[in-house]
């Protein structure tokens, strides 16, 4: 009996390599177009580290004219979640960065290199499974669980590397014959890699974003098909990668020690490999310690984290490319209205250490995202997160479209625009005052301010509504006005004349505005008042002037 004869006693359906390599072809691609894939498990929540993977893959796919697509790694069955993949692909979805090909549902896909979900690709795996039993480069392997605790505990108590290698794979060197008797004897197995490699042999490896790197051969005689028929992760992701045409593989940098075995499967299959780019983790400051942020311990670690919270997808996608690439910053100073795609992004450029998630940036970087909204944008992107996470914000917001579009456009659209709200859940308590249902709830919680004697403030409001008030006034008018209030209690007219003469006058024109500022809105700080107060309209604005008490 030869190999060829013991790959068919195994795998006896299975076709021969040639089929699929004449079924997936190259890509017809420009040259120099990056192919690049996401290939998460479906075992719960999309991390946030896994979403600036996928952004990052997608982004240097898109730069070059390639291909971004979604894989789906579920040989772990144990270990999926219900409808996970579906949570994927709606995360995806979601920050705008749906798949060229891939997976687009729970069982549906697109595109001419899948199936794009693993455990529907097992005829695959066992052909090429097939083909490394045929040339030697692979064989069944009897051991038990028994004799597997055993090999460890003797290795522990040796004091040497546990696994499967060397003098302790056991079943390595049986003859073919004797593998033979074992199967048809219904003896249960597992298929292994026969590793050519030795641990006090050196490779080096460049990683595109790790740079050189120095790591021992591997020695391991890894399990490439498991007892269920299901290909281990390790050689499941070699076929794929080599089928579907990977040109680079973007994924965490807990993968990097596995370059030796992958680079080794890749040799020994007879591929030319991809280039390999291992992404640093996102780290969290804990009490002055850097870790890495924990799906268990963060809420921020969950992408679905920044959707309840209303924080816009461009928002963090851009937070994200801020922390991924060094010059994205500078990039976005000097072109502040381009789109993110237009990013240069380089992976050579990236942290080689982990980056420190900083919450307070990312809503920064959200408040200059929705700044830079039409007043409609706000409205209809605000309404479609309401509609989930504030129903009484969504209602607010329906019951006069027309009227919410004027108040969601006060300092909008301008050189300067508004920078107050960095998520949806502020947008009801920066803008409840414009609805009079929600004003008379909140008219009275007043902050006096400099002019803060009750009687001084009723006779400035009742001579404010008298005497200078029209609607119809243009913003210079309405200001100039102002000034002539002031200047009639005595107040300064000017901020400046104030400061020159602290001592001459108790107050100035600004501290009039807040005092009409907070009978009409109930808070000291808020947008152009000229502004609120030309969408309020006159009745609204003198019916509150005349009742602040």
């Amino acid at each position: 009996m030869n190999y060829q004869e013991l790959a068919n006693l195994i795998f006896p359906d299975a076709k021969d390599i040639s089929y699929y390599e004449a079924k997936y072809p190259e890509r017809n691609l420009p040259e120099g177009a990056i192919v690049t894939r996401f290939a998460p498990s479906p075992t719960g929540f999309v991390h946030i580290g896994s979403l600036c993977q996928a952004l990052v893959a997608r982004t240097v796919a898109k730069r070059t004219g390639g291909v971004f697509f979604l894989r789906v790694e579920d040989t772990d069955q144990k270990r999926e979640v219900e409808n996970g993949v579906t949570g994927i692909v709606k995360s995806l979805q979601e920050f705008d960065m749906a798949p060229d090909e891939g997976q687009i549902g729970e069982n549906e896909e697109i595109g001419n290199y899948g199936p794009y979900k693993q455990s529907l690709r097992k005829e695959i795996y066992q052909s090429y499974a097939k083909y490394m039993l045929s040339i030697g480069k692979a064989y069944p392997c009897f051991a038990t669980p028994e004799e597997l605790e055993e090999m460890r505990a003797k290795q522990e108590a040796a004091k040497v590397r546990t696994g499967y290698y060397g003098v302790w794979a056991k079943y390595r060197n049986l003859s073919i014959e004797e593998a033979a008797e074992k199967i048809k004897a219904g003896v249960p197995y597992i298929i292994r890699f026969k590793s050519p490699g030795r641990e006090d042999r050196k490779i080096k490896h460049k990683d595109i974003i790790k740079g050189n790197v120095d790591f021992p051969e591997n020695d391991q005689d890894i399990v490439i098909i498991k007892a269920d028929g299901l290909p281990t992760y390790h050689f499941a992701h070699a076929v794929d990668d080599h089928l579907m045409h990977t040109t680079h593989v973007i994924r965490a940098d807990e993968w990097l020690s596995s370059v030796p075995l992958h680079l080794q499967l890749f040799q020994e299959m007879g591929f030319k490999p991809p280039k390999y780019a291992h992404i640093s983790p996102i780290m969290k400051n804990d009490n002055g310690n850097k870790r890495k942020l924990s799906k268990r311990k963060d809420p921020e670690a969950a992408v679905n984290y920044y959707t309840e919270l209303g924080i816009p997808n461009l928002a963090v996608k851009e937070y994200l490319l801020n922390i991924a690439n060094s010059n994205f910053e500078n990039w976005r100073k000097q072109n502040k209205d381009a789109s993110i795609d237009e990013f240069d992004f380089q992976l050579n450029k990236m942290s080689v250490s982990g980056a420190l998630f900083d919450m307070v940036k990312l809503l920064d970087v959200s408040k200059i995202v929705i700044s830079k909204y039409t007043a409609e944008e706000v409205y209809e992107k605000a309404i479609e997160w309401a509609k989930v996470y504030d129903k009484e914000l969504a209602n607010l917001l329906e019951k006069n479209k027309e009227y919410s579009l004027k108040v969601l456009g006060i300092e909008r659209g301008n050189e300067k625009p508004r920078k107050d709200i960095a998520k949806w859940s502020d947008l009801k308590e920066n803008i409840n005052y414009m609805y009079d249902e929600k004003f008379e709830k909140i008219k009275h919680n007043y902050e006096l301010q400099k002019i803060n004697d009750k009687e001084k403030i009723k006779k400035i409001l009742n001579t404010y509504a008298e005497k200078y008030f029209n609607i119809q006034d243009d913003k210079q008018v309405w200001f100039d006005k102002l000034k002539d209030l002031a200047e009639e209690f005595g107040y300064a007219r000017e901020v400046k004349e104030y400061k020159e003469n602290p001592d001459k006058y108790e107050a100035h024109v600004g501290d009039v505005s807040t005092v009409i500022r907070i009978a009409v809105t109930g808070r000291a700080n808020t947008p152009d008042l000229y502004a609120i107060m030309q969408v309020l309209g006159k009745d609204t604005v003198l019916k509150r002037l005349n009742s602040f008490a």
